[in-house]
């Protein structure tokens, strides 16, 4: 049997210092070990309603407690950590009413934040857009699917200068993310086409530096997924 860390141990294993951290270092741990949970939260490996024990965390770094700390602070501000007095910090556990607000929120705050990027995006963006559909339309699996789709979206907002809109933007992102991916599985590859076809749409859109078809477009696609995601009630059962 193979003695190389895997899975999550592997990734914690990546972020073991050699020894006791000195103090200057404490904000570098911080965001490695937060590095760490995002990816495992997002990729579904702790799911929702799991417990992120900071001491567990800690032992298995094989350091202190203050930068696992800091870092469940990060994500908690990121949405993607929730902290409950007395019993500790959790991935959050969402209804079907709560998901079906946070996408009438993206309906609302995402074509406004594309709206404030497209003057700024350049053709080497763009270029970057039509790599990230083109993998996408490649039929990958559900995981490097959302990974793709998340890259293709958030960088059509990165131009954005409100940081507190765009923060807002990533936060109800991550909220959703084990929902768009139980769902995409539940639906298979069957129906990737339209989503294909509603990216193409959105990057034609953006290559003619068109706002209000951009926005028409992004808006119809943020509101399709929450309209089938309510077709869906499974989805919610298995969170």
């Amino acid at each position: 049997m193979s003695t190389h860390p895997t899975g999550r141990n592997a990734a914690l294993a990546d972020v073991q210092p050699a020894g006791p951290e000195p103090a200057v270092a404490a904000p570098a741990a911080s965001h490695r070990v937060a590095a760490f949970l995002r990816e495992a939260i997002l990729s579904g490996e702790i799911a929702p309603g799991e417990r992120i024990r900071q001491e567990d965390v800690a032992e298995r770094i094989g350091g202190s407690r203050l930068p696992v700390r800091e870092a469940v602070r990060m994500l908690e501000a990121e949405g993607l950590i929730e902290y409950e007095t007395n019993k500790g910090a959790r991935v959050p556990v969402l209804g079907m009413r709560e998901v079906d607000l946070i996408y009438q929120m993206r309906e609302r705050l995402e074509p406004l934040a594309l709206i404030e990027s497209i003057p700024r995006l350049t053709d080497a963006h763009f270029d970057e857009l039509g790599d990230i559909q083109a993998q996408i339309e490649q039929g990958v699996d559900v995981a490097s699917f959302l990974q793709l789709d998340r890259r293709f979206h958030l960088l059509t907002y990165s131009l954005c200068e409100f940081d507190a809109l765009t923060s807002m933007v990533i936060r109800l992102w991550n909220a959703t993310q084990h929902h768009r991916r139980m769902f995409m599985a539940l639906i298979g590859s069957g129906q990737r086409w339209v989503v294909n076809a509603e990216h193409n749409l959105l990057l034609e859109s953006l290559r003619r530096r068109d706002a209000v078809d951009a926005e028409r477009y992004l808006q119809g696609h943020i509101r399709r997924t929450r309209i089938e995601l309510s077709r869906h009630p499974e989805v919610f059962d298995r969170t």
